[in-house]
């Protein structure tokens, strides 16, 4: 007689096994259910529990239900395009952060013109009430059934697993290899989105066929799928490439594909960045240094790279040499400190470094700024004594709070990434390393979440997740302690002892590359940059040609005080040119009129607030200087 327990401590006895949907209905848990846990592993309502178990809902509503829904839409949207498109050969159709795709070989041609018929197909299925069984097939006779059906891929994925039985799943016509849980029924799915068309390579190998991937998105509500909907019109709005074109900021060339070229008003905000960043290490005293792009390929064997990383590399020979451009900037740090003895007295040793570095990523996966071929890392590496750690990390977390909070606005969250699979170096060395990160977040008081087997390759790491105004989180900054690259480098210091001991390394990013970040303040400011970061601060606008000596005054005091100013003395009517300053997004319009002239005044118009009425040049300067800017003595930072 199974005896099922619940949460709060619901108990229930039967004569006979009861399936999970049967057992959370008798507890009135069964509502918003998509699927279960018996005893903390995933299970279909379906699945009888046949022994003592703890049973709980997954309610649609959790990360896991979405992922579920999400998974069973996959299926929904998969068996509609073999009704549409037979002889389609499907791939693998996960469910993904905020939704879905399937890679498919279609039979014919399937365009993003197709999805609204493919989504009425699927709501046909979902009309049918279909039920979806798991069943578990000795493996001969899953490779019948997908032998029979010509599913080639299918065959391929099932050849290399090792089970005795494979887990398929079936809705009406339809089967497909998936371990599950799945929806219950087809009638589940009824809040869906198909969204674009790509392609994809077969398993992401550019050697194999390129298949069609359609993507998608599921929630368990009609209000939260438009709400979604309406993010993704707004984050097209806020497309970081549409608005780079339009501001003239940067470009993406077919003779650099995924080198970024900056044009002159994106190289002011690039800089101002850079302005910003070099002010607050200063600050905090952090010292720079440069090392070089290309560097020995011995070099990236001794560090670990080349067996973790060389197919992300670029290489090149001098002299008969092998050399690597450098992927990451930690080597060529490490090469510094090693040029002379260093003394406890050193430390703590804060070196920071805006290195560019080379990664070779898959044409299909660049993106504008966010995935590029090169980039500069804001780097910074700290050598530390084991004692002085978690003081170190605490300092490095109040920059991260200062910058992205106070700063950019940015709230955030944090995760603890742990010892990955492939890792170098003694467990009981990351442990260590890991417990000392674990006491730093704990103490520094930040909630924070943890991420097992995702630490770097050399050390666990903490990861800041920052988002958005519209809700979308981006991974930019990371703090990796490192034990591992002091030992392959024998890295040493002369401590209070007069004996040599081995430093404790700390890599860490804040911004992430200067260029993703870049990318994600152009959307996240949807192109209109806070005053300090504007390209162009203040636009001056002389309604006639008579009024342009005036302008010119004004423009040269205002420059001369380090404003970034421009005149527009074109030939055009006074409303282009004011509405051609509101498409650039410029933070403040001055218009010169006869009126202004005679009496020495400015019309000033603010990008947000609008007209602000007339002001004299003293006035005007004192407004900009109230601006915030994070740089000591370029304004308020108040």
């Amino acid at each position: 007689m199974p005896k099922y327990a619940g949460p709060e401590g619901l108990e229930l006895f039967s004569p006979q096994a009861l399936s999970a949907g049967e057992i959370l209905s008798r507890w009135g848990l069964d509502a918003s259910a998509v699927a279960a846990r018996s005893d903390g592993e995933p299970v279909d309502l379906t699945a009888a529990i046949e022994k003592d178990s703890f049973v709980e809902p997954i309610a649609s509503s959790s990360r896991e239900g979405l992922d579920i829904l999400r998974h069973s839409t996959s299926h929904l949207m998969a068996q509609a395009v073999q009704r549409l498109f037979p002889g389609t050969r499907l791939g693998i159709g996960p469910s993904i952060q905020d939704g879905f795709y399937y890679d498919m070989e279609v039979a014919g041609t399937l365009t993003e013109e197709d999805l609204p018929r493919i989504e009425e197909e699927m709501r046909r299925i979902t009309s049918e009430d279909t039920p979806v069984e798991r069943l578990l097939l000795p493996r001969e006779q899953a490779l019948a059934l997908f032998r029979e059906r010509g599913a080639v891929y299918k065959l391929e994925l099932v050849s290399e697993i090792p089970d005795e039985f494979i887990s398929i799943y079936r809705q009406g016509e339809f089967a497909d290899l998936c371990r599950g849980p799945h929806v219950v029924s087809t009638s589940r799915l009824g809040h869906f989105k198909l969204l674009s068309v790509a392609g994809a390579y077969w398993r992401g190998d550019e050697k194999n066929i390129m298949l069609t991937r359609v993507y998608g998105t599921a929630f368990d509500t009609a209000e939260a799928l438009q709400d979604h909907i309406n993010r993704i019109e707004e984050a097209k709005r806020r497309d970081h490439r549409k608005l780079g074109k339009e501001l003239d900021l940067f470009s993406i060339q077919e003779e650099g594909p995924g080198f970024p070229f900056f044009h002159p008003k994106g190289t002011v905000v690039i800089n101002r960045l850079v302005e910003f960043w070099r002010a607050e290490h200063a600050r905090r005293g952090y010292s720079e240094i440069r090392t070089p792009l290309i560097l020995d390929q011995e070099l990236w064997v001794r560090s670990g790279h080349w067996d973790h990383y060389r197919d992300n590399m670029y290489f090149t020979e001098i002299d008969g040499r092998p050399f690597a451009v450098k992927p990451m900037n930690c080597p060529g740090g490490i090469l510094v400190y090693k040029s002379r003895i260093r003394s406890y007295r050193d430390f703590p040793m804060r070196v920071a470094e805006l290195g560019t570095v080379h990664r070779h990523e898959r044409s299909g996966v660049l993106h504008g700024l966010m995935r590029v071929r090169s980039f500069t890392q804001d780097d910074a590496h700290l050598y530390v004594t084991p004692g002085q750690i978690k003081q170190e990390i605490i300092g490095i977390m109040d920059l991260v709070r200062f910058i992205y909070g106070d700063v950019f606005g940015f709230s955030y969250r944090v995760e603890l990434s742990t010892r990955p699979e492939k890792a170098m170096g003694d467990p009981l060395m990351w442990e260590k390393a890991e417990r000392a990160l674990q006491e730093a977040l704990e103490e520094f008081g930040v909630p924070f979440r943890l991420n097992p087997g995702d630490g770097a390759f050399y050390g666990p790491k903490i990861d800041f997740h920052l988002e958005d105004c519209i809700g979308r989180t981006w991974q930019c900054g990371t703090i990796q302690l490192d034990f591992q690259m002091p030992e392959k480098f024998d890295m040493t210091y002369i401590g209070p002892d007069g004996n040599e001991h081995r430093p404790v390394m700390l890599h860490r990013t804040i911004l992430g590359s200067l260029e993703r970040f870049m990318g994600i303040l152009i959307e996240h400011y949807a192109g209109a940059f806070p005053f300090w970061l504007s390209p162009v601060q203040v636009r001056i606008v002389p309604v006639k040609e008579e009024h342009a000596p005036y302008a010119s005054e004004v423009e040269s005091r205002l420059k001369g005080l380090g404003y970034r100013v421009e005149k527009d003395a074109r030939d055009e009517k006074l409303g282009k040119k004011i509405r051609d300053a509101q498409m650039e997004k410029i933070p403040y319009m001055v218009v010169i009129g006869s009126r202004e002239v005679e009496n020495v005044t400015l019309s000033v118009r603010d990008r947000g607030e609008g007209d602000l009425g007339t002001m004299d040049l003293s006035a005007f300067e004192a407004l900009l200087q109230r601006q915030f800017d994070p740089v000591p003595g370029r304004g308020s930072i108040a």
